[in-house]
């Protein structure tokens, strides 16, 4: 069943990491591969304690998501759950939303369109509609997932 009893399974870890965990855990793999630790975490992610930073700390490395190092707690692995699913990291530790790649593409493909466009006919106004219509949901889903993030 279990390909090691060290091991911890994808549901479990799905399961544990939500609300001040996954927040924690967004902290840390925006840490630019340093160390964080215990204060840093408490202070920034505006904890009353730093013992419940200290917690949910101790949570992910009992998940194997992270090893305590002399200097803190440092990030091992990476797992996409929940609303992570939706970010993908651009160099420098930067997380944006999926959508904003595709929001920017129907926007810079729009503007090129309108900026070479000859004459206004009907098909014309079907290829102005639907790349602002494109563009608009994008952006839209691209700012939703934005204030989705942990």
């Amino acid at each position: 069943m279990s390909s090691g009893s060290t091991e911890v399974s994808a549901d479990r870890i799905a399961s544990e990491l939500k609300g001040n965990t996954l927040r924690v855990y967004w902290f840390v793999m925006n840490a630019s591969n340093q160390t964080v630790g215990v204060r840093e975490a408490q202070r920034a992610l505006s904890f009353s304690s730093p013992t419940l930073a200290l917690y949910h700390l101790d949570k992910l490395r009992d998940l194997g998501l992270v090893s305590r190092d002399p200097g803190g707690y440092k990030l091992i692995k990476e797992v996409k759950v929940d609303v992570l699913k939706q970010f993908m990291k651009l160099p420098g530790q930067f997380f944006v939303p999926r959508f904003s790649l595709y929001a920017v593409f129907f926007t810079v493909l729009t503007v090129y369109y309108v900026l070479n466009l000859v004459t206004v006919d009907f098909f014309a106004f079907f290829g102005l509609l639907f790349g602002g219509l494109g563009s608009a949901i994008f952006w839209f889903e691209a700012i939703k997932t934005w204030r989705q993030r942990p």
